[in-house]
């Protein structure tokens, strides 16, 4: 996959250079449950890397059987619970009623995932509170390894595409979308390659 993917993006002669670049990127998807992928992220939702893995660890230590708690187990915690743990009260609470969904089956599984198509996921997932578009871009492409998602309001990938195209000003996410049909059918790595860039700058 990787070698096609470079082999397309390289015919755009500016991707064609970032890749020389930085290298040969592979997708190693996590494939956490949904529910660990998207408490995850909903923790890590504006914070730092560091300020949101303390409070990770916390909120797993308050349940000792298992490595990561289970939707059944965060469901009978209280707002308040969660909450020593460093979590903010409305986290807390999506993190509640993203495992009441989890129960009610209304989140699909790791493998029920499978047999859906990008836009059926974002559709399901965006219905749960806290859980907007970008946090459901990266679950597909980090966690499922989805090769076709362009995260257009990430500001990382905007920036790189600022710093590696030389434009003034950072693309709109409606530019970034028109532009990226050309990298289709790999825009994960393409969106990869971008964030490589802004990290360089």
């Amino acid at each position: 996959m990787s070698k096609r993917a470079i082999n397309h993006l390289s015919s755009d002669p500016v991707m064609s250079a970032l890749i020389e670049k930085v290298g040969v990127i592979h997708l190693r998807p996590r494939r956490l449950s949904p529910f660990q992928a998207l408490t995850q992220a909903i923790i890590y939702q504006q914070l730092s890397g560091k300020a949101a893995g303390t409070i990770l660890e916390r909120f797993k230590q308050m349940f000792l059987d298992d490595e990561f708690p289970s939707p059944i187990q965060v469901a009978k915690s209280s707002v308040d619970r969660l909450r020593s743990a460093g979590l903010s009260r409305p986290k807390a609470g999506y993190i509640i009623d993203l495992a009441n969904r989890c129960n009610a089956g209304l989140v699909p599984s790791l493998n029920e995932c499978d047999s859906l198509n990008d836009e059926e996921i974002v559709a399901t997932l965006t219905e749960i509170k806290g859980v907007g578009r970008w946090t459901v871009d990266m679950f597909l492409m980090s966690n499922l390894g989805r090769p076709d998602v362009l995260p257009v309001g990430d500001l990382g990938v905007r920036r790189g595409f600022q710093i590696a195209y030389r434009k003034r000003i950072m693309p709109t996410p409606e530019q970034l979308t028109r532009h990226g049909e050309r990298w289709s059918p790999h825009r994960t790595h393409a969106a990869r390659y971008l964030w490589r860039a802004a990290d360089s700058a």
